[in-house]
């Protein structure tokens, strides 16, 4: 048994659509999360300034005690995971892009063709298609940079006329001319358009990350004993900047839920030095 919080963090919002497929699965846990939204987003970032962020923002949950990190981002997992793994070799570090990756190669054969979508960081690492191809070579895989979807995501424009004709300039092209069934949401920011997507291409299969590394947790903390019982913590919610979209997304997403959220101001100097 550990009742300590288990520790997600993300560029911004997007992490957040993690957690209810945790509480769901694993209701005796609880969470600190970290968003980064002050400096979001990360997508089109230098790696080096990634790479300094995601060690401030990791220093910063283990200084509160949390018995795992997940990092809910995918361009952080593109290109640090291992680095964190590194630098925190005392607590379990997981990623969000292995457990789609093998999801993928579970669930689809040869005449599968699937699309990932992501930000510029994470289509330009090839993190997914590497790991799918190492798991199911024969596999047909395509990908493409999204980049407008993060900032319209954190800005709050999701169902409306601007974020429709964004996705369909991103993905019209790219679905038909590589004639995909299946596709990867590379960003967890991108589960909160999921519906939108599904309204313009009703018969791609929708493989969610967000979802898919519930398993990875819980097999983690089942394997180590590290599962909550009767936690009497509070999931606490921290951003580097508590903007109103911020507290608007926590209240969509937990609108059944008691949530208490703090706020933490990073120096932002720090991370360039």
């Amino acid at each position: 048994m550990d009742n300590r919080s288990i520790g997600f963090f993300d560029s911004g919002l997007g992490g957040l659509t993690c957690i209810p497929y945790l509480t769901a699965a694993l209701p005796e846990e609880r969470i600190i999360y970290f968003g980064d939204t002050a400096r979001t987003p990360y997508g089109s970032k230098a790696t080096s300034t990634i790479r300094n962020f995601s060690m401030q923002i990791a220093d910063f949950l283990v200084q509160n005690d949390v018995k795992m990190i997940v990092i809910a981002c995918n361009t952080v997992s593109s290109i640090c995971l291992e680095d964190l793994q590194f630098r925190f070799p005392e607590i379990p570090v997981v990623g969000i892009i292995a457990p789609a990756a093998e999801k993928v190669a579970a669930s689809c054969g040869n005449e599968n063709r699937v699309g990932i979508i992501g930000t510029k960081v994470t289509i330009r690492s090839e993190a997914y298609n590497r790991l799918i191809r190492e798991l199911k070579p024969e596999l047909e895989v395509y990908s493409e940079p999204c980049p407008a979807f993060v900032p319209l995501i954190e800005e709050g424009i999701i169902r409306n006329d601007i974020m429709d004709m964004t996705i369909r300039y991103y993905l019209d092209d790219f679905v038909l001319e590589n004639r995909l069934d299946t596709l990867v949401l590379g960003c967890t920011h991108y589960p909160l358009i999921r519906d939108r997507i599904e309204r313009f291409y009703p018969d791609l299969r929708i493989i969610n990350p967000s979802e898919e590394i519930i398993c990875s947790i819980q097999q983690i903390l089942t394997e180590r004993s590290m599962l909550a019982i009767h936690s009497e913590r509070e999931n606490i919610f921290y951003a580097s900047d508590l903007s109103e979209n911020f507290m608007n997304m926590i209240e969509t997403i937990f609108s059944s839920q008691e949530m208490k959220v703090q706020f933490k101001n990073l120096d932002i100097e720090n991370t360039r030095k």
